[in-house]
């Protein structure tokens, strides 16, 4: 087995755990609170990190510089932004802030989705 394929292994398990998490707190969310051992009260300190990661892959992207990944960095932001903006929405909490990071990062996408067609083309 090669390091790239021994790599590639390892992002397919990673999806499958993400996706069973994601599927334990989209389903039943007391359950995946059980599944991940997180409790609730320290939610916030929870958020911070993942802030933290995000900004941290936002640099890599960045410095990266391949419009593939911004693409799929700005993807993943828009989703994010429009179902948090949707569970607050339905929730009958302010939403906008979440809706509008849905909204700028569908435009950022859209931005370096044209720019990836006009590099293809050239």
């Amino acid at each position: 087995m090669t390091l790239a394929l021994l790599t590639t292994v390892c992002g397919v398990i990673t999806l499958a755990i993400l996706a069973a998490l994601a599927l334990a707190f989209w389903t039943n969310p007391a359950r995946g609170l059980v599944q991940t051992t997180h409790r609730v009260e320290q939610l916030p300190l929870v958020l911070a990190d993942r802030y933290t990661a995000f900004a941290a892959l936002a640099l890599a992207v960045i410095l990266f510089g391949d419009l593939r990944l911004y693409a799929t960095f700005f993807a993943v932001c828009a989703f994010m932004g429009f179902a948090d903006g949707l569970i607050y929405a339905r929730a009958g909490h302010p939403h906008m802030k979440h809706t509008l990071s849905g909204v700028l990062s569908a435009v950022a996408l859209g931005v370096s989705l044209a720019a990836l067609a006009v590099e293809k083309g050239s």
